[in-house]
């Protein structure tokens, strides 16, 4: 069965005058516009088409990628607002309606904001919500601790970022924890922190393990051969030096600043730390 607002492999049936008629199973005949269709094309071909709706409602198919499928979130631009709800911008001709009962808050022009696509189930068209809670799940069950994830930053709370995990769950960034600026929209490679007793999620940007312990204390010590063994970037210094320097968090830096000073590559002082003599490559 052809599935609205996802990539289906079609055969063709007929040519016209303005395009190519497809066997939309379910859907009957869909036409695919002759400006889309790729050259050479032939009856009982196959081609792959995204399917969604035109302004008439009816089924058509396309062979441009929009920015998101049914199922997925996007983070997508307001291009006009009307009577009926925010329409956005997703790549096809005819733009996405967000409901004015979808939006979370009202959305303006210009502005973009995180959706979820889904198919509305008693008109059957292609639309956009940002309840994000609605349709994703914030239960951690079939995570584990420290699992690299697929985070897409939503929004913010009292707590820090809100981040839509894997595509299909929603998770929890605290702000004392990161040490980046995080915009709406950005995706990155994140992992499970841990799954609460509430079974919500909690998130962190940065793995901790002795692999990574012993990278950044490498790249501290290059630091310091750079530096002519002296850098003022102590245990004390600001999260947001240290992050700036080495792009991690002030208690990753504290840690790999200890196991280097256990090994004697370093010297730990009030105002500077320094490179040993016995480090410094010359």
């Amino acid at each position: 069965m052809a599935d609205l607002g996802q990539n289906n492999s079609l055969r063709v049936i007929k040519q016209v005058d303005f395009g190519w008629f497809l066997d939309g199973e379910d859907f009957g005949e869909v036409l695919l516009p002759k400006k889309q269709a790729p050259e050479n094309l032939q009856p009982n071909d196959f081609i792959d088409v995204f399917l969604y709706c035109d302004s008439e409602d009816r089924v058509i198919a396309t062979t441009i990628t929009p920015k998101a499928r049914v199922g997925e979130c996007a983070y997508l631009k307001v291009v006009s607002v009307d009577k009926v709800g925010a329409f956005l911008d997703w790549g096809l001709p005819k733009d996405l309606l967000v409901p004015f009962s979808e939006q979370h808050r009202p959305m303006q022009k210009g502005y973009s904001y995180t959706v979820y696509l889904f198919v509305e189930e008693v008109s059957q068209r292609i639309a956009a919500s940002s309840e994000l809670e609605r349709f994703l799940d914030s239960n951690a069950a079939g995570f584990r601790p420290q699992q690299a994830v697929e985070l897409m930053i939503y929004g913010k709370s009292d707590l820090g970022h809100k981040a839509v995990v894997n595509g299909s769950h929603l998770g929890q960034l605290y702000q004392n924890e990161v040490f980046q600026h995080l915009h709406y929209g950005q995706k990155m490679t994140g992992y499970i922190k841990q799954l609460r007793e509430d079974g919500k999620i909690d998130l962190m940007l940065q793995l901790p393990s002795q692999h990574t312990r012993n990278d950044l204390g490498e790249a501290i010590i290059e630091h310091l051969r750079q530096q002519e063994g002296v850098s003022r970037l102590t245990d004390k210094s600001p999260p947001e030096e240290i992050y700036e320097t080495f792009g991690v968090s002030k208690g990753s830096y504290k840690k790999a600043l200890g196991q280097l000073y256990k090994n004697r590559r370093i010297l730990i002082e009030k105002h500077q730390i320094s490179l040993l003599p016995q480090n410094s490559g010359e």
